[in-house]
């Protein structure tokens, strides 16, 4: 039997799935570091040695994200567009078919819109900026003096979000440490910044597609806080994928176990 692997190179992390054709077997995420080649074949061999696997059971290696174009260990790489529309075909809630994919990452966010058979119409993607990604609560976190865990269930916890205008990630900041000063509560200064957040990226959607059922996916779909911010914003409910920080990298072993199939 042949197992497939797919690898995710991020802005912040390194992610690997391990898929058997038919369903995932195993994740494994490393920070990106200065040698992606070294993590990846690290990463190869632990996700082999903790599933009993042998180099050689591994019948193909699918490549995706910022890095995609130098890890040598991949036999082919994609699109992170593709990956993501492909994943979640594996990470999908049973007899749920989303129609928009939102996927918030370290450094980008990404809508992905998806017809019925899960092929991709159209995608809007936001690299420019920091608002609207991981990095934006990332900064939260650390003036408010908590942790990137912490920052969603402390969120719900608000009796009264701020207002927090700035769609500049820069100014957000300043914005954040003035309320700070002015002694706002922590938790409405954390709920203010998620709604922020949900604002700007559904601000990225094209109206004639917002209808679509939505599947959040990415390391942002992990925080209690962005979801609840983007059903407030939406007033519809929004889905969370399986392994949502995985999404990319499973994506990218579904193709490859479709690939490596063939040859």
């Amino acid at each position: 039997m042949k197992y497939f692997v797919g690898f995710d190179g991020g802005s912040t992390y390194l992610k690997a799935a391990l898929f058997d054709g038919k369903q995932v077997v195993d994740t494994l995420v490393c920070n990106t570091g200065i040698d992606n080649n070294g993590t990846s074949e690290d990463m190869l061999r632990k996700i082999c040695k903790k599933n009993g696997l042998a180099r050689n059971d591994i019948g193909y290696i699918m490549a995706t994200g910022y890095s995609r174009k130098i890890l040598e260990l991949a036999d082919d790489d994609i699109s992170e567009i593709t990956a993501h529309a492909y994943g979640v075909r594996v990470t999908a809630p049973k007899e749920y078919h989303p129609g928009i994919v939102v996927d918030i990452g370290g450094q980008d966010s990404k809508i992905i819109y998806l017809d019925e058979n899960y092929n991709i119409r159209n995608f809007t993607m936001n690299d420019k900026c920091a608002a609207g990604t991981g990095k934006f609560l990332e900064i939260a976190a650390q003036i408010l003096e908590t942790t990137i865990d912490q920052i969603g269930p402390l969120s719900l916890e608000s009796k009264e979000p701020c207002d927090i205008n700035s769609t500049c990630v820069v100014f957000a900041q300043s914005e954040v440490i003035s309320l700070v000063a002015r002694k706002y509560d922590r938790r409405d200064i954390l709920y203010g910044m998620h709604l922020s957040m949900a604002k700007r990226i559904i601000k990225m959607m094209k109206r004639s597609q917002k209808g679509g059922d939505i599947l959040m996916t990415g390391g942002g779909a992990k925080n209690v806080g962005i979801c609840r911010a983007f059903e407030e914003e939406l007033m519809k409910e929004v889905y969370v994928a399986a392994y949502p920080q995985f999404n990319g990298a499973i994506g990218a072993a579904l193709i490859a176990s479709e690939r490596g199939q063939r040859e």
